[in-house]
């Protein structure tokens, strides 16, 4: 049996399946939102389900109402062009997200989206649609660092210690600083300093610990990033 579709209904090409798992089979609005009150068993193929397999599955043959069991516990299917359409998106999306937070490290300045897009293609990067876009951009940074010059832009903190904990924290803080910027010591030991925005928990952490609360942090800046008329192309 072929699926009829009304010239005043949307195109099949364009709707959207709900399948539910029941009785060990898998089966398929209402007016407005069905394209038919039949239940498939196969639904490009056309395979209307059988009475007794809805009466044992269901309870019931009222194909309505197992309908409106469908549709509120059912699973929606996504159609093949909608997926693509999602993925693409996804795709731009975590582009998006490495060119806001990278920077070539040679020259401060930040690449444009279509050329991390050019790059993620270059690497055949899949994207994953059960993976959110921040850690799948975490993930293209770590493989285009194989390809071509690129970092995550510096943040820039402020701290300011106590003269009594300054020296000692500073060591244990050394090695998670980038770039130290300035360091000035009277009553109060205070560093502005680059760092890795990955180390900045590991920091607000440690200050906050030894120092007993006294200590502060400060951001400055999320992002260093060399101010240009042009962004890397």
């Amino acid at each position: 049996m072929s699926i009829f579709t009304p010239t005043n209904q949307i195109r099949l090409t364009n709707v959207a399946v709900v399948r539910m798992k029941k009785g060990g089979k898998r089966e398929k609005d209402l007016d407005e939102v069905m394209q038919t009150h039949s239940v498939f068993m196969n639904v490009s193929k056309g395979q209307v389900a059988k009475k007794e397999d809805l009466c044992k599955a269901f309870g019931t043959d009222d194909q309505t109402e197992i309908c409106k069991q469908i549709l509120s516990k059912g699973e929606l299917q996504v159609s093949e062009k909608e997926r693509s359409t999602q993925l693409d998106q996804m795709f731009r999306d975590i582009a998006s997200i490495v060119a806001d937070k990278c920077v070539n490290p040679e020259t401060k300045r930040p690449y444009t989206v279509s050329l991390i897009e050019r790059a993620m293609k270059d690497i055949h990067y899949s994207v994953k649609a059960t993976k959110s876009t921040k850690q799948q951009a975490l993930e293209v940074i770590k493989q285009l660092k194989e390809t071509m010059q690129i970092e995550r832009a510096h943040m820039r903190l402020r701290f300011i210690l106590p003269a009594k904990e300054g020296k000692r924290l500073k060591e244990k803080l050394k090695p998670l600083i980038a770039v130290l910027e300035s360091e000035d010591f009277d009553q109060e030991l205070e560093i502005v300093c680059l760092v890795d925005p990955g180390c900045f928990r590991e920091i607000d952490e440690l200050i906050r610990c030894e120092t007993k609360g006294k200590g502060t942090l400060e951001v400055l800046n999320l992002k260093d990033v060399e101010e240009g008329d042009e962004k890397l192309e």
